[in-house]
């Protein structure tokens, strides 16, 4: 069971830890790793994100990322979703969180201490992420680190202490040990085995693992086919008491969840629990 924790996103207080909450992925970026996301219905928090991570590639524009991204976080916002974006830059962070976001998704490991500064002043929910890499540089050596869990540990516990001292409300921030940033797969499997560490620093643990490269080293898998191995590193940060569990494919997480929590006990099953008619077969092919 993962620890209670309280988050605190713009004007909403997010009581964290009785069950993992789904964050789910829109790419408003054409050149995502992943490919297109954007089917969230269900998701907990809803994460923008006008800007690809992948590597090897010059930055985008504040205003071509702005172009992207703003409409999508003012649809979402105003159908009532908590919505995240997912950017580096503090002039993108501040217009989307005008437009509605209440949660900032920083994957650059707060590089820019203005960026607090922004959810200081806003209210706004603030991600710190574990990397040694700058935004669209790839780091990947297997000797990069001499303890990554230990690495990671005084990492986010060093740029956390730059957000609260920007004026960020410990109740404001989330940590993510940032999985395939700056690590091998290797390095990204031995930080997934010790979440404990992770969770001594008193934060709620957001983990990002849906197809990951590690997921498609172990299995051999181009992004698109690793539904099956995301739902096993799924399972794992369920165990290991993520608090918020960052995926593309929200329904297919969300009955994984549904399915664990029964046969865990967790979620009650009523008896007279039974299957609609209209779902014991597949309806006849039109074709």
């Amino acid at each position: 069971m993962a620890p209670r924790r309280t988050l605190r996103a713009g004007s909403r207080t997010c009581e964290l830890g009785a069950r993992p909450w789904l964050m789910g992925v829109v790419n408003a970026s054409p050149d995502s790793f992943s490919g297109p996301g954007g089917d969230v219905e269900g998701a907990d928090i809803v994460d923008v994100g006008g800007e690809s991570a992948i590597t090897g590639r010059p930055p985008v524009g504040v205003e071509e990322e702005l172009a992207r991204a703003l409409p999508v976080v003012e649809r979402y916002a105003s159908a009532g979703a908590l919505v995240s974006v997912d950017t580096y830059k503090p002039a993108v962070a501040e217009a989307a969180i005008a437009a509605g976001a209440a949660m900032v998704n920083d994957v650059s490991g707060l590089r820019h201490p203005a960026l607090a500064d922004v959810c200081a002043r806003t209210g706004a929910a603030l991600v710190v992420m574990h990397t040694r890499a700058a935004p669209k540089e790839r780091l990947q050596h297997p000797d990069a680190y001499d303890d990554v869990v230990a690495d990671v540990v005084a990492f986010l516990e060093e740029r956390v202490q730059v957000a609260l001292d920007h004026g960020v409300a410990r109740e404001q921030i989330l940590v993510d040990p940032g999985p395939d940033f700056a690590k091998t797969p290797a390095q990204t499997v031995a930080v997934l085995r010790r979440l404990d560490a992770v969770h001594e620093l008193g934060f709620p643990l957001l983990l990002a693992i849906s197809r990951k490269d590690f997921i498609g080293a172990l299995t051999g898998r181009s992004p698109a086919e690793r539904g099956a191995g995301t739902l096993a590193a799924l399972a794992h940060g369920a165990d290991a008491g993520a608090h918020v569990l960052r995926v593309h494919d929200v329904a297919a997480a969300s009955d994984f969840l549904a399915v664990r929590a029964a046969l865990r006990g967790d979620r009650e099953v009523p008896s007279d629990l039974a299957l609609a008619d209209e779902l014991r077969r597949e309806p006849p092919s039109s074709g």
